[in-house]
C-alpha cells in the first residue's frame, strides 16, 4: 500500500496496513525506494516515539539521525540504525544527499510492557560491521539482527536486541540459488520479496509479496532463473494488547493518554 510519512516521504507499507495485518512482535514495515529527490528530500523532521523500537536498513543512500538524548549517527548504504524509543525519544532522520537513489526499509518492532518505559537508546552499524554470509555460488545473507548457524558456522549480528529475540536478514539468492535457513521454533516469521522470484517451500513468492511462514525449524528457499532478494523477519510473539496512536505504542488506552500528555508537557525531554 502506497503511503507517505515524515514531511511527505513516499513509502510502500508492506506490513501493518491495519491492526489485523501486523505480525507479533512486528508492528510495521515500510519500503522506501526512489531516485526522485522530491520523494525523499523532505525527510523525517523532529518527531516522537514511545513504547517500541525502530529499525532502518539502508540499501542505497545516506541519512543523518539526531535525537534529543544526544545521539547522532550517519546511516550509509548497507548500514543499520536500531533505535529503542522506550519511555520516549524525539528524533529526526534527514537525507544527506540531494539526488540519486534512496532505498531501504523501516521496521517497527514492539517492546514488552515491562520494557516500554526503559531509557531510550540508539545503535548504528555500517555495512562492514554486519555479518555478510557467503553462500558461495548460491548467494549471500546479510545478518541484521540475531544469530544464524549455516553449514556448521555460527554468525551473530552486533545489534543488541533481546526482548523479542529478533532475527532479521537480507537474503540475496543468485539465479537458481538455494538455501536452507534454520528459524527457531516458536518464533513468528515472514518473508518479504523485493527483487525477483523465490520459491518458499512449495509456493512461489512474487515481487512485492509477503509470506507469513508456518512454525518450523527450517526455511527452504530457491530462486528462479533471475534470482531473488527477500527480507526475513522473525521474532518471539509478545501476546500482549497493542494500543497504537501514531508514534506511540503501548498496552492500554490510559498509557497512550499518558504518552500524549508527557509529550505535550515536555516530559519526553525532561
Amino acid at each position: 500500500m502506497a503511503t507517505q510519512d515524515g514531511a511527505g516521504v513516499s513509502l510502500k507499507r508492506a506490513l501493518g496496513q491495519s491492526d489485523s495485518q501486523r505480525m507479533d512482535p512486528y508492528l510495521m514495515m515500510d519500503v522506501f525506494f526512489s531516485d526522485d529527490p522530491q520523494d525523499y528530500i523532505a525527510g523525517f523532521p523532529d518527531h516522537p516515539h514511545r513504547g517500541f523500537e525502530t529499525i532502518t536498513y539502508m540499501l542505497e543512500g545516506n541519512m543523518l539521525h539526531e535525537d534529543h538524548v544526544g545521539h547522532r549517527g550517519e546511516l550509509k548504504t548497507g548500514g543499520i540504525q536500531w533505535m529503542t524509543a522506550g519511555r520516549g525519544i524525539i528524533h529526526s532522520e534527514m537525507p544527506q544527499q540531494v539526488d540519486g537513489e534512496m532505498r531501504g526499509f523501516q521496521i517497527w518492532l514492539n517492546l514488552p510492557g515491562v520494557d516500554k518505559m526503559k531509557d531510550p537508546s540508539y545503535q548504528n552499524f555500517d555495512a562492514e560491521q554486519l555479518p555478510n554470509i557467503s553462500l558461495l555460488e548460491e548467494g549471500q545473507i546479510i545478518l541484521i539482527a540475531g544469530s544464524l548457524t549455516l553449514d556448521g558456522d555460527s554468525y551473530t549480528s552486533p545489534v543488541q536486541a533481546h526482548a523479542t529475540q529478533p532475527l532479521i536478514a537480507d537474503i540475496h539468492l543468485q539465479p537458481n540459488g538455494e538455501v536452507h535457513i534454520p528459524v527457531p521454533a516458536g518464533l513468528n516469521a515472514l518473508l518479504y520479496l523485493f527483487e525477483g522470484e523465490i520459491q518458499v517451500g512449495n509456493e512461489a513468492l512474487q515481487f512485492d509479496q509477503t509470506a507469513i511462514l508456518t512454525d518450523g525449524d527450517m526455511l527452504h528457499l530457491k530462486a528462479d532463473i533471475l534470482g531473488g532478494r527477500a527480507m526475513l523477519l522473525a521474532g518471539k510473539p509478545l501476546n500482549e494488547p497493542v494500543v497504537q496512536y501514531g508514534p506511540f505504542v503501548m498496552n492500554t488506552v490510559d498509557e497512550i493518554k499518558q504518552a500524549i500528555n508527557d509529550y505535550n508537557s515536555g516530559k519526553f525531554t525532561a
